[in-house]
């Protein structure tokens, strides 16, 4: 997809929703009152994970969730993800586990983040935001990166 096409999709997206449209008066809804009370509590990294934190056998413990489109997940993706878009991660949440970690990833981060909150002002909590996403994941070694990352320097 072209950069100027996929950056103008959320703004065409959001002018869609009327309470989110530019001149709209939502400061006085739900809506932004459940962000503000949510951004007033939330962590300095937004529950973001970076792949090296992951311990290749902690990722057992993770529901994740590809938040990329179907087409991309189909070319590839982590293995034992699931596929669920992110704008369907919302309308799809009671699919998620309740009693696990469940760990979001896109490409770079960027979706998935959205999703997350998206989830998080819903009331989902146990969400993670896998920094960097999948590129960075590849990266930094794959289910590996937490034993590249604490492997000493052969300098």
């Amino acid at each position: 997809m072209d950069v100027s096409v996929r950056h103008t999709i959320p703004v065409v997206v959001l002018a869609a929703v009327p309470w989110l449209s530019p001149g709209a008066h939502a400061s006085e809804g739900a809506v932004v009152k459940a962000m503000e009370d949510h951004l007033e509590f939330a962590d300095y990294m937004g529950g973001t994970i970076f792949p090296r934190q992951i311990a290749r056998e902690d990722w057992k413990d993770f529901h994740v969730i590809d938040t990329r489109d179907a087409e991309q997940y189909q070319k590839e993706h982590l293995p034992g993800a699931v596929n669920i878009d992110w704008r369907q991660v919302l309308a799809r949440r009671a699919e998620l586990p309740k009693d696990k970690s469940i760990l979001l990833y896109c490409n770079s981060g960027s979706l998935s983040a959205q999703a997350a909150f998206a989830l998080k002002l819903a009331g989902v909590e146990n969400v993670l935001i896998l920094q960097g996403g999948f590129s960075q994941w590849k990266e930094e070694g794959g289910f590996d990166a937490s034993r590249r990352a604490t492997q000493p320097s052969k300098h």
